[in-house]
């Protein structure tokens, strides 16, 4: 029987383990202890064929499912199948937003004569002597992927972007979940996995440029209140039971902070940059809506903005804010990781061989003759850059699929999950209850693979989608407005950079604004981090105007449910 990755298939030998096949199929694996089981960095998903391995070691009672170490991990059955993924794939990187090439460079780490200096709250202090170059790394921690930007803090230019998938998953998919595992019996663990990640991508960029760790002498960290606070080192506790703040926005709102953001030298989190180094996060808005959301603001300039607009930044948090520079409401949608790649059977984030855009043919035989290879569609503005049609196997309807990568499908993600939901409604295959007409319990949009979505699938992604229409609804209904009285609706991160809009509207997604009024900003937060890197006016800005911002509690709504069971229905 074989150990499959990716479709890659191997004989399996008794004693081998899991780190011994990802050494021969040439696959990074993360590890810093000499494959003793004591870094707990090279974490894999086994998906299949527990069992056909020996029982957990001591070094792994941290993990729970079903994750093992890569290298306590071995092969005791070879007759069962084994199927494996590692935690550190390599997601497609998303470096577009829009532009903000009108910041000035005014950084707050700086070179004085023969030395480096940080200009923080407290005053100046000398983080070293000046070693030829002055770096600073700014990063968007995400519950699903992370992602980094080296930056010359002299010139201003972007030298090297680097994402991963975040390498906490085995403690849950929502950060709820990683909550619950960060309070229990194995606190620490999240953050030190955390961190030892960010230490290795850095380790790689070094390598790269031919640079030294130590003129890396800042670093930016933005991500939602929960990674946030788990990267530095923070009980969250209080932030997964009412009222759902952080120890930190607690201690502001008590007056014994003045901000929210936060400063710890590098040596105190070990992250491995200059020891002196400061590491700074912006600041939180309320509750679950955190930095990340305060690094997209000063990416579309709302400091700036007369006008009404909208931002949503879709995640698994869907976090919505809407207004201009006078006044800002912002609400957080626990929308839970179904379009992220959790919760639906073959659904995966944006790796090579996900399936990314799916068009249904109409009945035709022209059409028919495309599925069958003959012809190809058209790309529309929203398709993604770079991809290629996979037409599946032809039994009536099958599917025209662009995979990333444009590799054998293997999974969806979230923007194909859009497409097929919607191309199903098109169609009057799936009603708007998401039942389908005929009966079936599913549906196969890749006949090889046998790739299939389900009724079960279908209710996990109405719920998702729910949460974020009542976020987006309770907005609205709360300042007294509807959606035609935003100038303009920003999405940002990294899923809403590759939906098809149309499809998003049609299955009731995204309000329904007239699609020129919509501005994809791709990483907003990762450039709003690296603007708080590079300006130290811009950085005081926005921890000002956070301050400013009203709340919106969803769960206290009184329509609530209303709004949740309408969102349930795949209509615009």
């Amino acid at each position: 029987m074989p150990l499959i990755h990716n479709q890659t298939r191997l004989p399996l030998e008794a004693g081998k383990s899991l780190f011994d096949y990802a050494d021969d199929l040439a696959v990074r694996v993360p590890t810093s202890c000499g494959r003793t089981g004591e870094c707990h960095e090279c974490i894999v998903e086994v998906r299949r064929g527990m069992d056909a391995l020996d029982p957990l070691t001591d070094s792994e009672k941290f993990l729970r499912e079903n994750y093992r170490l890569a290298c306590q991990a071995t092969v005791v059955d070879i007759e069962a199948d084994i199927e494996f993924n590692i935690l550190r794939r390599q997601p497609r990187i998303l470096t577009e937003s829009i532009a903000t090439d009108n910041i000035e460079l005014d950084p707050l780490t700086v070179r004085e004569g023969d030395q480096i200096i940080f200009k923080g709250p407290e005053g100046p202090c000398v983080i070293d002597r000046y070693r030829g170059r002055i770096l600073g790394i700014a990063a968007d921690i995400g519950t699903t992927t992370v992602a980094m930007n080296l930056v010359d803090l002299e010139t201003g230019d972007i030298l090297y972007t680097a994402s991963f998938e975040n390498p906490q998953r085995f403690g849950g998919s929502d950060v709820m979940h990683r909550i619950s595992y960060e309070t229990g019996s194995y606190r620490g663990e999240l953050q030190a996995v955390l961190i030892s990640s960010i230490n290795y991508e850095i380790g790689e960029m070094v390598r790269a440029l031919k640079i030294r760790r130590r003129q890396i002498v800042e670093l930016v960290a933005v991500g939602n209140t929960t990674m946030r606070d788990i990267l530095f080192g923070i009980d969250v506790e209080p932030i997964g039971q009412k009222p759902y703040k952080s120890h930190i926005e607690t201690d502001f709102n008590d007056g014994n902070r003045e901000t929210t953001a936060l400063n710890v030298p590098a040596h105190e989190l070990g992250i491995r940059i200059n020891p002196n180094a400061n590491v700074y996060s912006g600041p939180l808005i309320a509750s679950h809506i955190g930095s990340d959301v305060a690094a997209d603001l000063l990416t579309i300039a709302i400091d700036e903005q007369d006008e009404t607009v909208m931002l949503i930044d879709i995640g698994t948090n869907t976090e919505i804010v809407a207004g201009n520079r006078y006044q800002l409401h912002a609400a957080s949608c626990p929308a839970g990781p179904a379009f992220e790649g959790g919760n639906v059977t073959y659904a995966m984030p944006g790796y090579d061989g996900a399936v990314e855009r799916v068009t249904i043919p109409d009945r035709s035989p022209l059409l028919q003759e495309g599925v069958r290879g003959r012809s190809s569609p058209s790309h529309n503005e929203n398709d993604a850059v770079g991809s290629g049609f996979k037409p599946a196997p032809t039994n009536g309807e099958s599917p025209l699929l662009t995979t990333i990568g444009d590799a054998t499908p293997i999974g969806i993600c979230g923007s194909g999950l859009i497409d097929l939901l919607a191309e199903l409604r098109r169609h009057d295959i799936m009603n708007e209850l998401g039942a389908f007409n005929d009966g079936s319990d599913e549906f196969t949009f890749h006949h090889e693979n046998r790739l299939t979505l389900s009724r079960a699938d279908i209710s996990a992604l109405a719920q998702a989608k729910a949460a974020n229409y009542c976020g987006q609804n309770i907005v609205l209904e709360t300042v007294g407005t509807s959606a035609d009285d935003y100038s303009r609706l920003y999405l940002a991160g990294g899923f809403a950079n590759y939906i098809n809009i149309q499809n998003a509207i049609d299955i009731g997604f995204i309000p329904n604004i007239d699609p020129n009024r919509i501005t994809k900003i791709g990483n907003a937060s990762l450039q709003g981090a690296t603007i708080m890197l590079t300006n130290a006016t811009k950085r005081a800005t926005i921890e000002h105007l956070t301050q400013t911002i009203t709340h919106i509690e969803l769960e206290t709504n009184p329509n609530f449910f209303d709004h949740f069971v309408e969102g349930c229905q795949f209509k615009t």
